[in-house]
């Protein structure tokens, strides 16, 4: 056997006692990462939780998981759900046990949803939100719409089925949709 291919077979045997391991199988980060692209936002299910940009960290500890989640907000409803939403997804793909843990700072930012998350809004008929980043206007200006990409809509409402959104209407189409606000 050759020099390096005994130090290679050392490192691998290292990594793989390093490893969470559940059910008997090494388990990565990364599979760690892929059932939270399974987990859904509850008021934008739609979105997974790692679409709308909430998901902060994933670390391993001692064989558990522990998931780092930013809400979109500090007193969003929905926090608990989506925290409970991961536990029964990890569980439900023998990841468990896992923890979930919030970071309050940086706060979330609308900046944070992903290109594909984004996408997925404007297919679901929810205007995404512009860079949150510069000036803040209170009433942004030719949001297009997401049915038919018209810039020629109005401000029915400052807000639609949750905080996090406002309700408009395309003139041109002439059909409502909610546009997610720039935070």
């Amino acid at each position: 056997m050759r020099v390096d291919a005994v130090v290679d077979a050392r490192a691998d045997a290292r990594a793989d006692a390093c490893a969470p391991k559940h059910e008997g199988r090494r388990v990565s980060i990364d599979q760690a990462w892929a059932v939270l692209d399974t987990v859904p936002d509850p008021e934008v299910p739609v979105l997974s939780v790692r679409d709308l940009g909430i998901v902060r960290e994933v670390a391993e500890h001692d064989g558990r998981f522990e998931v780092v989640l930013t809400p979109t907000y500090s007193g969003c409803p929905a926090t608990e759900v989506i925290a409970q939403s991961v536990k029964d997804a990890f569980s439900a793909a023998a990841l468990g046990p896992v923890t979930v843990s919030y970071r309050l700072a940086p706060a979330w930012t609308t900046d944070w949803i992903s290109d594909n998350g984004r996408r997925k809004l404007r297919e679901y008929g929810i205007a995404p939100p512009g860079a949150a980043a510069g000036t803040v206007r209170f009433h942004p200006r030719r949001i297009a719409c997401p049915r038919c990409d018209s810039r020629e809509t109005e401000q029915l409402s400052a807000f639609g089925a949750t905080a996090c959104k406002a309700l408009y209407r395309c003139v041109a189409c002439r059909e409502p949709f909610e546009y997610f606000k720039p935070l």
